[in-house]
Formats: structure tokens, C-alpha cells, sequence
């Protein structure tokens, strides 16, 4: 079954489900993603799940310097949380 929101050409690629023209329904629309926005973008995409709007936004006014240092610190946090867990586990299992 075809999806509404999508082009009726038999071939379907990713410019024609995107728009180039940014919404100008967005009020912040032409402004860099905040810390905020940032944080939430490098968390969906650990797990996997970013929206097509947010990921538009990052990749048209976001700098990329800032998304791999941000993605860097998130992912030595993750690792070092790991360690830890290992570590309590190691602790409370040893006899």
C-alpha cells in the first residue's frame, strides 16, 4: 500500500521526500540548533530514532565541529557508565 505522503514516480529518492526550502511555519527557522536541541539530536540518533524535521534542521543550520564534539563526550560517558556497571557487577558477584 502507498503512502500519501509520497511522490507517484515509481522511483522514489530521498530529495523528493525532503524539501529544500526550509518550513515557514518554523519559528526558529535560519538559527543554529541550541545545546538543548543538540543533546536531544546525538541522543536520538544513538538510539536510532530522529525525526526527518530535526534531522533537516541539524544538518541545514548545525555545525558539524559541534555535533562530533558533543557525540565524542556522549559516547565516553556511555563507555565510562559501562565500565562502572561492569565493575559493580564484578564487585557484588565476587566472593
Amino acid at each position: 500500500m502507498r503512502r500519501p505522503d509520497l511522490p507517484r514516480d515509481p522511483v522514489y529518492t530521498e530529495e523528493d521526500a525532503y524539501p529544500k526550502e526550509p518550513l515557514m511555519d518554523d519559528p526558529a527557522q535560519g538559527k543554529p540548533p541550541t545545546f538543548w536541541q543538540m543533546l536531544q539530536s546525538i541522543l536520538a540518533a544513538a538510539f536510532g530514532v530522529q525525526s526527518g524535521k530535526n534531522r533537516a534542521r541539524d544538518f541545514t543550520y548545525g555545525k558539524a565541529s559541534h555535533f562530533i564534539a558533543l557525540g565524542t563526550v556522549f559516547t565516553l560517558i556511555f563507555i565510562l557508565v559501562l565500565v562502572g556497571l561492569v565493575q559493580l557487577a564484578m564487585h557484588l558477584t565476587a566472593r
